[in-house]
């Protein structure tokens, strides 16, 4: 049996078998597996806590987006109403411009009318005067007819103008 090479090989084998149980590596290899087996759960833990937080992060950064949207959204609806009014206004300061330079003209116009109408009239008791004084003229001679002529031109201006 010494020769028997199995024998040999049982041996060691039970020898290295001893070896393992004395040093204890069962345990060291079941504490290690159980440190690395605690270490995957932290991590896959840490993720599981780093996947919420990101999740969370990116509701709240969807619901900020969604504000900013309806935000812009009332600014252009603000500023577009804005500008309507400014519109309107800016249409109402034109018509008022407009109606006003338009009453200015009218009132220029009658007043030109007016100077017209005084002129015309001024010339027509000016032609009339000139008209009566020579008809009165060669109707009448002497002192008598002339201050006839003079007192009826005078009388004339005063009516005319």
């Amino acid at each position: 049996m010494l020769e028997d090479a199995t024998f040999w090989a049982f041996i060691g084998f039970a020898v290295f078998i001893a070896i393992v149980l004395y040093l204890r590596v069962p345990g060291k290899m079941t504490a290690a597996l159980d440190n690395r087996a605690e270490t995957i759960r932290t991590e896959l833990e840490q993720a599981r806590k780093l996947r919420e937080e990101a999740q969370a992060l990116l509701a709240e950064y969807q619901r900020k987006a969604r504000e900013a949207e309806a935000e812009v959204e009332e600014i252009i609806d603000q500023a577009k109403h804005e500008a309507e009014a400014f519109g309107v206004e800016a249409r109402q300061r034109v018509e008022d411009y407009v109606a006003s330079r338009t009453r200015m003209a009218e009132e220029k116009i009658a007043q030109a009318e007016a100077q017209a109408l005084r002129e015309v009239r001024s010339l027509s008791a000016d032609v009339a005067i000139a008209a009566s004084q020579r008809i009165l003229a060669a109707r009448s001679r002497g002192a008598t007819a002339e201050s006839l002529i003079k007192s009826a031109i005078e009388d004339v201006k005063a009516k005319l103008h």
